[in-house]
């Protein structure tokens, strides 16, 4: 975790403890002493009310100075972190921290949101709104009249809704491959790519290897990672070059 996640958890967690909790009558001053604060009324409001108005007063005035001087962009990598953490809470089946990392990475969205309001861009009312909205949208098979018999029934509606949604838009994705975030690792992207990829009938052929059980399979990943470093090559640079390669040439045959 950054030093700057840390400071910022820790202030957040600071003004959230029951030790803190105030009223109209025993307000928090900038300073940290109990004085004054009107804006900073805790009683018995929700959660998500609390923590809005925690990370309000973080980057107001007289909040934190960390918090006051971040944006978007400067954030940015600290979502991608929040979540890694968050994988490895699950993957050790551990609730505890599950819920501590599950809080950092709604931490991100809070931060995000209040930047935005700040710019007069969006809230965290309209972001919780808009995808309540687009799961009731995209399925009909729960909130409308739609049946489906199997989960891939899902999956093309889903895609079907999705399309329409940005057809037209700034945000329409006229090719099959669009959609793959960027900053993917570079194996992930590469699967997603072959994905979309089979899915679009561009790869009508599956690769002529000999046959791998998944443990040789993850061993010969290792070995070409060794080999690379070996020769002072970087794994993740040299996928993301064949990645761009390839698809450069998938676009090219969709286009035909």
């Amino acid at each position: 975790m950054s030093p700057g996640v840390a400071a910022s958890r820790q202030s957040a967690a600071g003004c959230c403890s029951d030790e803190l909790r105030c009223s109209a009558e025993t307000p928090l001053r900038g300073d940290g002493s109990w004085s004054e604060l009107n804006l900073f009324v805790m009683k018995k409001n929700s959660a998500m009310n609390d923590l809005l108005k925690v990370m309000a007063r973080l980057r107001s005035p007289t909040g934190c100075p960390w918090d006051r001087e971040q944006d978007h962009r400067s954030l940015r990598f600290h979502a991608v972190e929040e979540v890694y953490e968050l994988m490895d809470a699950i993957e050790a089946e551990d609730d505890h921290e599950m819920l501590e990392e599950l809080g950092d990475l709604l931490l991100q969205v809070v931060f995000h949101c209040q930047l935005a309001r700040e710019r007069g861009a969006f809230d965290f009312d309209q972001v919780a709104r808009h995808i309540t909205d687009k799961l009731v949208r995209r399925h009909p098979h729960v909130f409308g009249n739609v049946k489906v018999k199997s989960v891939d029934q899902v999956w093309v509606n889903w895609e079907k809704i999705k399309h329409a949604e940005k057809h037209g838009t700034q945000h329409a994705r006229p090719s099959a491959l669009d959609g793959i975030p960027k900053h993917l690792p570079a194996l992930l992207r590469a699967e997603k790519l072959v994905k979309k990829a089979r899915k679009a009938g561009l790869l009508t052929h599956r690769p002529a290897h000999r046959r791998l059980t998944r443990t040789a399979l993850a061993k010969e990943f290792f070995a070409l990672t060794e080999h690379a470093q070996s020769k002072g090559w970087s794994a993740e640079e040299l996928l993301r070059g064949e990645i761009k390669r390839r698809e450069q040439a998938l676009r090219k045959r969709e286009e035909k």
